[in-house]
């Protein structure tokens, strides 16, 4: 009998409970982009104390998922035309990488492990449930860093995780047109590792990055313009 998988069970603080479910919650879309978060109600709704809460909302403006507007309170991070450019780019750069390297190594538990986080992307899709695609979505990119075998890639990666994750979510709410268009952003990323192919990895990686980034630009623009003609 083997235990390497068997997990230890881990204590988390208040305070880490509450940062985990205020991630999930701005990250679920629930909260529009620039929508208001009130203290006072959070709080309450938690069951923790405002000091609690505060610490919490600082860590998540630290990851970049909201922001602080002096005098007013806290708001869901609104992201900008030029934040979507930063974001992919940086994305498409440390994925691109990622994938190559995960390819050339050709190791079968790194094909195995793409192939099963893919399965889950598919699973969630047929289920129609779009925190649970975006769950998926991000987790099969990270399944990919992981892979690279490389540690200095996924600090980096680590730094940009939670502004990476907004912006799946974003995009896969507001810019995807169905699951199918989901799984269809993924199909040359994954038909690369299936072909062995480190070149081909590399580059629909970054054609996915910038595809999307594209597409998120588009629709903040048209949202722009929508609300100008509404003032």
């Amino acid at each position: 009998m083997t235990l390497k998988n068997l997990r230890p069970v881990t204590r988390q603080s208040t305070e880490a409970i509450v940062i985990d479910n205020l991630r999930a919650f701005i990250l679920s879309g629930e909260v529009a982009a620039g929508g208001r978060l009130t203290e006072a109600a959070m709080s309450e709704q938690l069951g923790v104390s405002r000091a609690t809460l505060r610490m919490a909302l600082h860590r998540l403006a630290g990851e970049g998922l909201i922001e602080q507007i002096p005098y007013t309170g806290w708001q869901v991070a609104q992201l900008s035309q030029q934040d979507i450019w930063e974001i992919w780019t940086l994305r498409g750069a440390l994925e691109s990488l990622a994938s190559r390297l995960a390819v050339s190594r050709d190791d079968p538990q790194v094909f195995a492990a793409v192939e099963e986080a893919y399965a889950e992307l598919e699973s969630a899709c047929a289920r129609g449930n779009m925190r649970a695609i975006s769950a998926a979505d991000f987790a099969l990119h990270q399944v990919i860093i992981d892979s690279a075998d490389h540690a200095r890639l996924a600090a980096q990666y680590r730094v940009v995780e939670q502004q990476v994750r907004m912006f799946i979510s974003t995009s896969n709410l507001h810019v995807a047109t169905g699951p199918d268009d989901i799984i269809a952003q993924h199909a040359p990323l994954i038909a690369a590792f299936r072909a062995r192919d480190a070149q081909a990895a590399a580059d629909a990686a970054w054609w996915h990055d910038e595809t999307e980034g594209q597409r998120l630009i588009a629709w903040l623009a048209q949202s722009a313009a929508r609300g100008a003609e509404q003032t």
